[in-house]
């Protein structure tokens, strides 16, 4: 009896056993030398990781994720996984447009991948005969599994005339519109693929977007990369953190399973890309923030472009932190206690038709600029059913946002996010039937 995945093979060159037992063999044998992981952001310095108190939490860094799914429809860690403390983001261009290329790519990270969020080595360290080169890097070796999860994400590029699947790309793909208060670089934008690293422990999303690139050379190189510490956003159980300008961020996020249905997870798109369906839309920024002229601002200004105390994180309507905003509420002057153009004015939910998005965001910092002062922001990381939703809420934000005077929009990309793999499966493995 003939097996669909054997007529496919006979169209791409490759079966469905061959291709997943080449992602095996490349996590277990390594893809030579390393590909560079500074990326873009190399040329402006180096990025410390800095350890954050981000919240009351106890690290258990013997905590493992898995990366396969046991039900249909079952997204990859990294979106509604409780926010780990860092995060490594690389983008990629491929090199190739053979589409098996692409595939083995796919199955090769699928394996490792696996491998990496139980904790274990994407083959030999140390090769036991002759000189050979280790399969994999090494440093993180007894340092634990610290929660990882990396999340792998297709760019618009995947879908263009390279690789025969236009007729599989989503009608929601496309790149983020030019907005107001950009400022994008050129080697900060757009990509074909995308690793997210997330974990409690620094060095171990650092190796696993390491030994991700070293696998990926001859068929993509890296574009951008940022390196994100003392995440800004907040699980359902966490303490909400703080951003670069001293301010809880995240207050307000997704926390509810009804509200990842409704806002965050693709529900049968009926545009050709059902291999979408239990998937999500990724969009990152790399917002610059101007430290060092928001430090000189007084705090009571501070408060009010925020929308919030600072301490407490409170509205400046009233109430405690998580107390629902009343932008109605008038002060003895007559004015609205909250400012119309504060941030979370013309962010809330309430203010853009009901429209949520779930944040995941990182801070980062990229040493000193041009001008010697300090180089940092927010890798603003997003999960949406519909990116057109981020680009609702940027256009009022970039429009009038107190915000701006202390920020620019320098990085932005978009990926849709497959749902994860079966056992057996790899990444996307339904884009090639």
């Amino acid at each position: 009896m003939t097996h669909p995945d054997d007529d496919r093979a006979a169209r791409t060159g490759v079966s469905r056993r061959g291709l997943f037992g080449a992602g095996l063999a490349a996590a277990g044998a390594g893809a030579g030398a390393a590909a560079g992981i500074g990326g873009a952001t190399a040329a402006t310095g180096v990025n410390p990781f800095t350890a954050a108190a981000n919240g009351d939490e106890s690290i258990d860094l013997s905590q493992s994720h898995p990366f396969y799914a046991t039900a249909a429809r079952q997204p990859q860690g990294g979106v509604q996984t409780a926010p780990q403390r860092y995060c490594v983001f690389m983008t990629f261009d491929l090199s190739t447009s053979v589409t098996t290329e692409l595939q083995v790519l796919l199955a090769r990270w699928s394996a490792a991948i696996a491998q990496l969020q139980a904790g274990k080595t994407v083959g030999s360290v140390e090769p036991a005969h002759g000189d050979g080169v280790g399969a994999d890097t090494g440093e993180a070796l007894d340092l634990g599994p610290a929660s990882l999860t990396v999340t792998v994400g297709l760019g618009p590029g995947v879908f263009d005339e390279r690789f025969g699947l236009a007729d599989k790309r989503p009608a929601a793909l496309a790149d983020v519109p030019r907005l107001p208060s950009d400022n994008l670089q050129a080697g900060l934008t757009g990509g074909d693929l995308s690793l997210q690293a997330c974990a409690d422990d620094p060095q171990v999303a650092y190796h696993a977007v390491r030994d991700l690139a070293r696998m990926a050379r001859g068929t993509a190189t890296v574009r951008w990369t940022v390196l994100g510490f003392g995440r800004a956003s907040a699980g359902p159980h966490q303490s909400t953190p703080r951003n670069l300008m001293g301010f809880k961020d995240g207050t307000r996020n997704i926390t509810t399973d009804e509200d990842h249905d409704r806002f965050v997870w693709v529900d049968e798109p009926g545009d050709g890309a059902a291999w979408m369906t239990g998937g999500t839309y990724q969009v990152v920024r790399k917002i610059r923030m101007n430290i060092e002229i928001w430090d000189a601002d007084v705090v009571s200004d501070q408060q009010r472009v925020f929308g919030r105390t600072k301490i407490e994180g409170a509205p400046l309507s009233g109430g405690t932190e998580h107390t629902t905003p009343d932008f109605a509420a008038t002060g003895t002057d007559g004015d609205t206690k909250i400012d119309a153009t504060s941030h979370i004015a013309l962010a809330a939910h309430e203010a853009n038709g009901g429209v949520k998005i779930l944040r995941r965001p990182y801070n980062y910092t990229d040493g000193l600029n041009e001008y010697g002062q300090l180089d940092a922001g927010l890798l603003f990381l997003a999960y949406m059913n519909d990116p057109e939703h981020f680009t609702q809420l940027q256009r009022k934000l970039g429009a009038s946002d107190r915000l701006n005077e202390y920020i620019s929009h320098i990085g932005s990309a978009v990926f849709a996010i497959p749902p994860a793999p079966r056992k057996g499966s790899y990444i996307g493995e339904q884009l090639f039937r």
